[in-house]
């Protein structure tokens, strides 16, 4: 499995969709999860740069799991989602401080018929905060932006949360160049 999450990590790198070593990936494995690395380069991971966590509660490998752990955990516990992955996308970020309500509406026909109303959260990194903000938003929706910081998105398997990633991005993308224009 960790080769699948190596597979999407350097798809997020090459996509310019992450810095090499922002963000991370998860697969719930029953009532555990495998998760990337604090600070691993998700275009180099290894069998090393990934860890298996419970998802019931904090264990000993937390520590070198990544910040964002908690949230992950949260979402395992309270979504049906098997897969995770977390972005630092430009255009979302740009997005989301720019927006005025606590939902971004896509202005492209994809974005509105296969991501609706992407939800804009707030919280502190690997908080629980974040992480009630979070699964609150991916109970009704399979991806949501944080403020300031990044994308989550779910799916039953890392392509699906890939592909939801690329198209938040893309989306926000067609959103902040038509809001530009429209000011012209």
């Amino acid at each position: 499995m960790w080769r699948e999450i190596s597979r999407i990590g350097r798809k997020l790198v090459e996509s310019g969709l992450v810095e090499s070593h922002f963000g991370n990936i998860s697969v719930r494995l029953g009532n555990r999860m495998l998760i990337t690395r604090s600070g691993c380069a998700l275009d180099e991971i290894t069998k090393d740069s990934v860890v298996e966590v419970s998802i019931e509660g904090s264990c000993p490998l937390d520590i070198i799991a990544s910040s964002e752990t908690i949230v992950h955990r949260a979402i395992y516990r309270q979504t049906p989602a098997l897969a995770i992955v977390h972005a630092h996308c430009p255009f979302a970020v740009t997005v989301s401080l720019l927006a005025e309500a606590d939902s971004i509406t896509p202005a492209d026909s994809e974005g509105q018929y296969f991501l609706g109303e992407i939800p804009v959260v707030k919280g502190g990194i690997g908080s629980d905060e974040l992480a009630c903000n979070l699964t609150t938003a991916l109970a009704s929706h399979k991806t949501a932006i944080i403020y300031s910081h990044g994308t989550f998105a779910t799916g039953k398997v890392l392509d699906e949360a890939y592909v939801l990633t690329t198209q938040v991005e893309h989306s926000c993308k067609i959103k902040y160049w038509y809001d530009l224009a429209k000011k012209k």
